[in-house]
């Protein structure tokens, strides 16, 4: 392990990790095997070639997972690749329940950690889908009227997550519903969070 690969800060996430502290070690060891440097972006271990952005480590309830921000590139052999929602073009995940499995899968981690460094050495770039407009809900257009900060902190959000807050704010036939669901997700709009962000 080269030693000026490692960052304290990650160190200090991964010891102060209440879940998947375990797991969180193993996958780091593995990248930083692979000669990647560490940070912490996004509020998570990021592990970089270069300053490039490889790979992330995350958990959620069920499972943490490696998450390849240029995972739609990569080539999966394995059929392990995940797209985490409909919406995410790019990034793909390898999922783990538990540390058993990841010490199991350790030579194929390492393969994909190498395949996405490969990508990123080949200067390959996502082609995003160009965004379509989507209307703005009557309802959400109100809210910005009576908090123009709202408004000022949605517009700050990536394309992605204004497209998904719109989708799940347009869907209710109702209007109160619509109004209750903006309602529940104007703190996390504010504070930049999108509708699927695990913190």
């Amino acid at each position: 392990m080269a030693e000026q690969k490692t960052n304290p800060k990650v160190e200090e996430y991964v010891n102060k990790a209440k879940r998947w502290q375990a797991e969180y070690k193993q996958l780091r060891a593995y990248a930083l095997d692979c000669d990647l440097s560490e940070d912490i972006k996004w509020k998570h271990p990021c592990f970089m070639y270069e300053d490039n952005n490889i790979v992330l480590a995350h958990g959620f309830k069920e499972y943490c997972a490696l998450l390849f921000m240029k995972g739609v590139l990569m080539k999966d052999p394995n059929g392990i690749l995940v797209q985490q929602t409909a919406n995410v073009q790019s990034a793909r995940q390898i999922r783990f329940k538990n540390l058993e499995e990841i010490i199991e899968m350790e030579d194929i981690i390492k393969a994909y950690i190498k395949e996405a460094i490969k990508v990123e050495k080949s200067g390959a770039q996502v082609a995003f889908k160009k965004e379509e407009e989507l209307p703005v809900p009557e309802e959400l257009d109100q809210k910005f009227a009576e908090m123009p900060a709202l408004k000022e902190a949605f517009e700050k959000l990536t394309p992605g997550r204004q497209r998904a807050y719109l989708l799940y704010f347009a869907a209710p036939k109702q209007s109160k519903t619509r109004v209750s669901r903006i309602d529940k997700y104007t703190d996390r709009i504010l504070d930049g969070i999108g509708l699927n962000d695990r913190f």
